[in-house]
């Protein structure tokens, strides 16, 4: 793979001078494309020690213009990087539209020295590949720009290189044990780079081998790439918008025929019990029971190395009572511990960002609490019904979501599910209720009436949500909330539940 990366090319210094001007033009009047054009554009930076990965983003950083650019570069994770998911902090750093983001090395780190320290085998090393592939597509499909770079340097260069670097007074501090350690692990380094990129080159994030050993031939050959590739890609940008893809045509007669039939059986919503209810007494003492429970199970889990992270998520009809809900959970615990992130529309810094990045920002750290009231899942009901996401937008966020499920539950954190549901007429006394409480009437707003109107395309998107994300690491739980006192205990007695066999699992342990 790397044979046509020893090749010893050359770029003379006339030659270089020559053509380094007109590059910098051509960058720059591309960058300002990008970003009137509100593309985010990923630059991933990986290949051995001393091939001029640092070189080459000073480079773009001084050829480009710095104020749309932010540059990464990784070590060993904080303690507040390790009490979260491993790509919490890559999903953190990730530029907005019409931003540039430079990562060093990044997400490819890990995997790779892992293998080569023989810490992990090939199934696990594929594993982690296939995380990759799966992030990566996440960001390509949400519309970003993603060029990887692997700087390549043969055994002999690499170490020519090193012992150049450690001659220069002014730059032998770049040369470290590690890095000779590395070297002496060359072989290693080739296999498993090789390894790395059949697996994770892809159509839309292929990787490009830059020959390092010449910084002229390099500099130049990057920088092309990077100009080209987004040359091409806003080029197939303004074709589509020019010419829209041909929309599909009506639906046959049977094909109606059916997704009528479909659209009249019972939805999963439909078929929950609207009787189930908890007298005012046996609520009191029953809440106070699960409240007191939930307590000393969150002690019992903060005194376990932290104990590991909660996330407690709940969408639901208008007026279902998720609010109600989450106070009483809150009442349970220290204020120091939690945060509840109500989720409305996007902001504009938000709306610049892949549509999960917002809800990254918030994982918590271990032994802490994050409450969403309203989530990610968002993008498959209200943005769906509403129209706010392309239908090819909202149909590949059921895979994206549970990916990222998986990545919370593969790292520790406790993720429980309530979808809370009202039945139309308790809906609609609600609402009317809250008409009339003055300290309530803020609550109701114009676009819960319009909800109420979608109501049969809102249950649908329910249904399909059910159907493609309660999973066995992340079940859906249901509750019924015609009854509020029902709904409240039900939600805490799931929560103490589910901690508790969490505890159980890890002392099994």
């Amino acid at each position: 793979m790397f044979e046509t990366a020893e090749l010893g090319r050359k770029v003379s210094k006339s030659d270089y001078k020559k053509l380094v001007p007109e590059l910098r033009v051509q960058l720059l009047e591309i960058q300002q494309q990008v970003r009137q054009a509100n593309i985010p554009v990923v630059i991933v930076l990986a290949g051995v020690d001393g091939a001029g990965k640092g070189a080459t983003v000073n480079l773009l950083n001084e050829w480009m213009d710095p104020r749309w650019i932010s540059t990464h570069a990784y070590t060993d994770p904080s303690d507040e990087e390790r009490e979260r998911p491993p790509f919490w902090r890559y999903w953190r750093d990730l530029p907005g539209r019409g931003a540039f983001g430079m990562f060093m090395s990044a997400w490819y780190s890990k995997p790779i020295l892992e293998w080569v320290h023989e810490v992990t085998d090939h199934s696990e090393l594929d594993e982690e590949l296939s995380q990759i592939n799966n992030f990566e597509k996440m960001v390509v499909d949400d519309g970003a720009i993603v060029i990887k770079f692997w700087m390549h340097l043969s055994r002999a260069a690499q170490k020519r290189r090193l012992k150049k670097l450690e001659s220069d007074p002014l730059l032998r501090w770049k040369v470290t044990e590690k890095d000779w350690k590395n070297w002496r692990l060359y072989e290693r380094f080739i296999e498993v780079a090789e390894r790395t990129m059949q697996k994770t080159s892809t159509g839309g994030a292929p990787w490009h081998i830059i020959e390092g050993e010449d910084d002229n031939y390099r500099n130049l050959a990057v920088a092309a790439i990077v100009r080209d590739t987004l040359k091409r890609k806003l080029d197939q940008a303004r074709q589509l918008t020019e010419h829209p893809p041909v929309e599909v045509g009506e639906l046959t007669e049977q094909i109606e025929s059916v997704t009528e039939t479909l659209s009249q059986q019972t939805s999963i919503l439909e078929s929950l019990p609207r009787d189930l209810v908890l007298e005012k007494s046996e609520y009191k003492r029953a809440l106070k029971e699960q409240q007191a429970r939930l307590s000393d199970l969150f002690r019992k889990a903060g005194k376990k190395q932290k104990g590991d992270s909660i996330i407690l998520l709940f969408e639901g009809s208008d007026a279902a009572g998720k609010g109600g809900a989450i106070r009483r959970i809150t009442a349970s615990l220290d204020a120091r511990s939690y945060r509840v992130i109500p989720i409305a529309a996007p902001t504009d810094e938000e709306q610049a960002h892949h549509y999960l990045w917002r809800f990254w920002r918030h994982i918590p750290r271990k032994g802490r609490v994050t409450i969403y009231d309203r989530s990610w899942y968002g993008r498959v009901l209200v943005e769906r019904v509403e129209k706010f996401a392309k239908e090819e937008e909202w149909r590949r966020a059921y895979s994206e979501i549970n990916d990222f499920e998986e990545h919370l539950v593969s790292s520790g954190v406790l993720l429980l599910k309530f979808w809370l549901h009202v039945d139309p007429d308790e809906q609609l006394a609600r609402f009317k209720l809250r008409e009339q409480t003055p300290h309530k009437a803020w609550k109701l707003t114009d676009e819960d009436w319009r909800n109420r109107d979608k109501r049969q395309e809102y249950e649908e998107a329910v249904d399909d949500m059910i159907q493609r994300t309660s999973s066995t690491i992340a079940p859906w739980f249901l509750v019924e909330g015609n009854n509020k006192y029902y709904a409240r205990v039900k939600v805490l007695t799931t929560v103490c539940d589910q901690l508790e066999a969490q505890l159980k699992s890890k002392i099994e342990e």
